[in-house]
């Protein structure tokens, strides 16, 4: 049985849930940036604030390997540590940070107030419900794909990653700002990068200051106009392969880096 977040916390003891006999001033769903500054503000001014998230605090921005355009940070700071700061600076007015705790219903009182519906069939009254759901990651509907999950594809660009991926050549799947920082961080982990993506250049979706340094560097290629259309391998990706991207399938912005990890041959 492949356990999901909240069943792997529960027998680990590490679940934390909200009171479900009180009512909230704030509920906030997602412990990304946004719901953790929500937090951070609300609690801030005395409300009675729960944030929830169904993985843990921090969303996509934690696995980022380095911000470098959020206001305050003139260096750059890494995703995990930006958020880690923000829960304690939450935590430390007073909120309640939940998670796993995934929310799948809201209904609204006669009173005017809310309830969040949870997964575990309980759930938690509000005055006030602040949606920071974030994104969801964007898995390509490919024979395959599902199962190297992990095993070659992955979702991040953190020291967990680079470690599997080593000197072998990556691929980035994406033109946003996550793709170019992930490319980035590769890149000097001394991994060969290719940027696949499916629009005609980098400037519609990706920041100029990351689209300068991704063009700067000798070991990113970027390669426009372009999908995967096929993934495969045994019991870890071993190859995939691109066609051009045809012109009249829409081309949704894509909301999130992957990694395809294309091991040296053995």
């Amino acid at each position: 049985m492949n356990a999901d977040p909240a069943a792997l916390a529960a027998v680990l003891g590490l679940s934390r849930y909200p009171g479900h006999q009180r009512r909230y001033d704030v509920v906030v769903v997602g412990a990304g940036p946004a719901g953790l500054a929500a937090a951070v503000y609300g609690a801030s001014e005395g409300l009675d604030v729960a944030v929830l998230d169904a993985t843990a605090p921090g969303g996509q921005a934690a696995s980022s390997s380095r911000i470098e355009n959020y206001l305050g940070f003139p260096d750059g700071i890494s995703g995990a540590e930006l958020t880690t700061r923000a829960a304690i600076q939450a935590q430390r007015f007073g909120a309640l940070l939940a998670s796993p705790c995934c929310v799948d219903s809201l209904a609204l009182t006669a009173d005017g107030s809310f309830t969040v519906g949870l997964t575990d069939g309980t759930s938690v009254a509000a005055r006030t419900v602040v949606a920071a759901s974030g994104a969801l990651v964007r898995r390509l509907p490919l024979p395959n794909w599902e199962r190297l999950e992990g095993a070659g594809i992955y979702y991040a660009a953190t020291d967990l990653e680079a470690g599997f991926c080593g000197s072998s050549h990556v691929f980035v799947l994406g033109g946003g700002n996550s793709a170019g920082q992930a490319a980035l961080y590769l890149a000097r982990r001394h991994a060969r990068v290719t940027i696949v993506v499916n629009r005609g250049s980098l400037t519609a979706s990706m920041s100029q200051y990351l689209i300068n340094r991704v063009m700067a560097s000798d070991r990113i290629d970027v390669t426009t106009s372009t999908e995967v259309v096929a993934v495969d391998g045994a019991d870890h990706l071993e190859s995939i392969a691109c066609g051009t991207w045809p012109p009249a399938r829409s081309a949704g912005r894509s909301q999130r880096a992957v990694l395809l990890h294309r091991p040296a041959a053995r």
